[in-house]
C-alpha cells in the first residue's frame, strides 16, 4: 500500500486486492465461510478483513441464509491481526506531519474489527465457529463472538494481545469475564500462552472437540440443529439470550414474558403440541 496510512487508503489498496481470500460455498439455507490465505495463517490483512466484511454482510442480510459456518484453511484458523499492518499503523500514529492521530486506527478498529464483531452478535443469523488450528488476537475474537464455537483437536487458542501491548479487544474483555470470571480472565490475558482445545472445552470457551478431519462434519450437524428450529425461534432465541446476558435476573424474566406471546401468533406452536400430544398418547395406549 502506499500513501499515508488513513482508513480510507486502506479500503483503497485492500478493494483493489484481487485474490481470493475468503471463500464462500453457499448451501440451500446455509453457507460455508472459508479464510483462504493458509501461508500467512488466515492473518487479517486489509483484503481479507474487507472481503470477509463482505461476504459475511451479503450472508446475514439474505433471509434464506440461517446458519453459516466460519472456518479457515489449514493450518490456522486465523493468526489475528496482520503484523505489517499493525507496524504500520503504530508508527504512522507516531510519525511527524499531517495527520489525524490514533483516529485513524480506531477507524479500522470499529469500523472492521467491531463491526465485523457486531455483525456476527447482532443479526438473525446463527454463526458456528469451527476451529481448525491456531485462532490468535482478532482472530480469537471472531470464533469467540459466534454463537457456537467448535474446535478440532489441533486447535490452540492464542491470547496474543498483550505480547503486542494491546488490551483484549473486539469484545474479548465481555467475554472472558463472564466465561472466566475476572481472575480466569486476568490469567488468560496475561500468561499469554496458547491453550489446547481440551483446556479451552474444560474452561467453557468452546462447546465441543472432534477429531481434526470430522470437525466440517460436525459443524454441519450443528447447522441442521439450527434448521431444524421454526425460523423465529432461533432469531428471538439469539437475540433474546445475548441480551439477557446484560440483565438482572428479574429483567431476563420480564423479557421473556414479553417474547413469548409472540411464538403463539405462529402456526408452528399447535402444530407442535398437537403432534406432542398425540404421541403421548400413543405411549399411554
Amino acid at each position: 500500500m502506499t500513501g499515508r496510512f488513513t482508513y480510507e487508503n486502506l479500503l483503497a489498496s485492500a478493494a483493489a486486492d484481487t485474490r481470493e481470500l475468503v471463500r464462500v460455498e453457499r448451501r440451500e439455507h446455509s453457507a460455508l465461510v472459508t479464510l483462504a490465505d493458509p501461508e500467512r495463517l488466515n492473518a487479517l490483512g486489509a483484503a481479507l478483513m474487507l472481503q470477509l466484511h463482505a461476504r459475511l454482510a451479503e450472508l446475514a442480510a439474505d433471509p434464506h441464509v440461517r446458519a453459516v459456518v466460519l472456518t479457515g484453511l489449514d493450518p490456522a484458523f486465523c493468526a489475528g491481526g496482520d503484523l505489517e499492518l499493525i507496524e504500520r499503523g503504530a508508527r504512522a500514529v507516531r510519525e511527524p506531519g499531517p495527520s489525524d492521530g490514533t483516529a485513524e486506527p480506531w477507524r479500522w478498529i470499529r469500523r472492521q474489527f467491531g463491526g465485523l464483531a457486531r455483525l456476527i452478535a447482532g443479526s438473525d443469523t446463527a454463526f458456528i465457529a469451527a476451529v481448525n488450528g491456531a485462532a490468535a488476537g482478532v482472530g480469537l475474537a471472531f470464533a469467540l463472538a459466534c454463537d457456537v464455537v467448535i474446535a478440532s483437536e489441533r486447535a490452540v487458542l492464542v491470547p496474543a494481545f498483550g505480547r503486542l501491548g494491546l488490551l483484549p479487544e473486539v469484545g474479548t474483555s465481555w467475554l472472558l469475564t463472564r466465561r472466566l470470571g475476572y481472575h480466569g480472565a486476568f490469567a488468560f490475558f496475561v500468561s499469554g500462552r496458547q491453550v489446547t482445545a481440551q483446556e479451552a472445552l474444560a474452561l467453557g470457551l468452546v462447546q465441543e472437540v472432534h477429531p481434526h478431519e470430522k470437525l466440517l462434519a460436525a459443524a454441519q450437524e450443528w447447522e441442521q440443529r439450527v434448521l431444524a428450529l421454526p425460523p423465529h425461534a432461533l432469531e428471538m432465541s439469539k437475540l433474546l439470550l445475548r441480551a439477557a446476558a446484560d440483565l438482572p435476573w428479574n429483567q431476563a424474566l420480564t423479557m421473556e414474558e414479553f417474547a413469548e406471546p409472540n411464538c403463539f401468533s405462529t402456526s408452528v406452536l399447535p402444530e407442535a403440541a398437537a403432534a406432542l400430544k398425540a404421541r403421548a398418547e400413543r405411549k399411554r395406549g
